[in-house]
């Protein structure tokens, strides 16, 4: 899912939707053959200069090329292409309609066009150019690819599936739609089926946007193996919150007689150091020790052929070193109201923190006064800064809490933690505490579909929007089951 994926499934954002192929140029006699102005001439230098991404280039002289032919599609095909990656849509889009218009069967064109339009929100729009793209070249894999996307945009997620499958089907190699497939399969709750194609994030890792791949000489396991009296390593790959999501396998690998050694990241080290099954915790970038198997942490629901019935669930399964968590009980005081623990931003850095993240400006109007709320972030915007130090609702120790562990002793000192979906929440609720999550109107695959609970986290409540970019309803929701929840605040 990007376009849904890029914001639907998290800050490793997988496969994009993908436009065709530039179709070849027509093979050119020598340059000196043609006059200085001649189409030729032109075209041939736009290709090279687009070929080359100097688009400041290309672009004028595609306008150029188009002026000398009006009636040739192609160069406003090539132009649109140029356009699209420049990021100016709306051009590109007209763009593309004036190659069509000069080449009605141009299914390229039709293709690329979808894609565009899906990016810009105007998803039936983006259906319809993709499904003529189909009807004129119903083997090409690509546009089934991106109207299964178009369709995930429009929640058809079972038509999604069908459409990824036609993809496949025309192309048995073709990695991100078997990767996108398997994200809207586990979004489904379709486990049997999701986690087995999940892995083919591993066949385009560049693309998928996983982060680095081990290249180990030792096995990998992924429940094919007795581990009994072998030291496995599991390893991180992704981001913060799935390292805390997917950590608990520690404890199931250990049952199996494995010595578990788990490599994190540098700032999650000392707060895993006692997740129970792990005998020794390696912050990434260190010397591994020996071991003789390994596997990722997101290949562990696969390992041990997790459904969702058999999610291994407990209340928590991190602890607070005791000493922090009673200097944090000191620094805090005495509870006079209900504490109630904000975030409401991730990493910046994430393409899809635009569509998860919530300003501080648009929370302080739907917050009752009669609660205490402290700020869970370490890194602040310079807006939510500004909102921040104009309410006196809430508190902030942005200063104390540059570490995890800080943060998770901070928490526990909280009676709910109210979150957008980034790794605070998955800390919170890996600790056991009472966390409400706000999430998009199309989630990341974790979370499911339409549902107020999630089987990986008994303490945690979700919060769907009705429509993208709508928060002031789920706010409005937070409130008032806030009062309902802390009827003495």
């Amino acid at each position: 899912m990007h376009s849904i994926f890029d914001r639907l499934f998290k800050g490793k954002p997988p496969a994009a939707p993908r436009t065709a192929p530039s179709q070849a140029p027509r093979s050119q006699p020598a340059q000196s053959q043609f006059l200085p102005d001649s189409f030729e001439t032109v075209y041939a230098e736009a290709l090279a200069a687009a070929a080359a991404k100097d688009f400041a280039r290309a672009i004028p002289l595609y306008d150029q090329a188009i002026a000398l032919s009006p009636d040739s599609a192609e160069p406003y095909y090539k132009r649109a292409n140029a356009l699209k990656d420049v990021g100016r849509p709306e051009a590109a889009v007209a763009s593309y309609d004036e190659a069509i218009a000069r080449k009605p069967d141009y299914a390229h064109a039709y293709c690329n066009r979808g894609v565009v339009q899906q990016g810009l929100g105007l998803f039936p729009q983006a259906l319809s150019s993709l499904d003529r793209a189909i009807a004129l070249e119903p083997t090409d894999a690509m546009a089934h690819y991106n109207r299964a996307m178009a369709l995930q945009d429009c929640s058809r997620w079972e038509e999604a599936v069908t459409s990824y499958d036609q993809a496949i089907a025309l192309n048995p190699q073709f990695a991100d739609a078997q990767y996108n497939r398997s994200l809207t399969l586990l979004f489904l709750g379709d486990f049997e089926r999701g986690w087995p194609g999940f892995e083919w994030r591993w066949k385009n890792p560049q693309r998928l946007a996983i982060g680095a791949v081990h290249s180990f000489r030792e096995p990998l396991w992924l429940g094919d193996a007795p581990v009994a009296g072998k030291r496995l390593l599991l390893h991180k790959e992704q981001g913060l919150g799935d390292t805390l999501q997917f950590c608990r396998y520690a404890k199931s690998a250990a049952a199996l007689g494995a010595t578990v050694l788990l490599e994190v990241q540098p700032s999650l080290a000392n707060l895993l150091a006692n997740v129970e099954g792990v005998s020794q915790v390696i912050p990434a970038g260190d010397a591994l020790p020996p071991f003789d198997y390994h596997c990722p942490l997101m290949s562990l629901p696969l390992a041990f052929n997790t459904t969702l019935d058999s999610v291994p669930a407990s209340r928590s399964y991190l602890q607070n070193d005791t000493a922090m968590l009673e200097r944090w009980r000191a620094r805090l005081g005495e509870r006079t109201r209900p504490r109630i623990g904000l975030a409401w931003s991730g990493n910046a850095n994430q393409p899809i923190e635009p569509r998860r993240r919530v300003p501080l400006a648009d929370w302080l109007p739907h917050l009752p006064p009669e609660f205490d709320y402290f700020c869970l972030q370490k890194d602040l915007r310079a807006e939510d800064r500004m909102a921040r130090d104009s309410s006196p609702l809430i508190t902030s120790f942005a200063a104390q809490i540059l570490d995890f562990p800080n943060t998770a002793a901070l928490i526990e000192c909280m009676d709910l933690v109210v979150s957008v979906d980034t790794s605070v929440p998955h800390l919170s609720a890996a600790l056991g505490q009472r966390t409400w999550v706000l999430l998009s109107a199309v989630p990341d695959w974790r979370w499911l579909r339409d549902r107020a609970d999630t089987p990986w986290y008994p303490t945690m409540k979700l919060y769907r929007q009705g429509a993208a970019g709508e928060w002031g309803d789920v706010l409005a929701r937070v409130a008032a089951d806030l009062r309902r929840e802390f009827p003495t605040g």
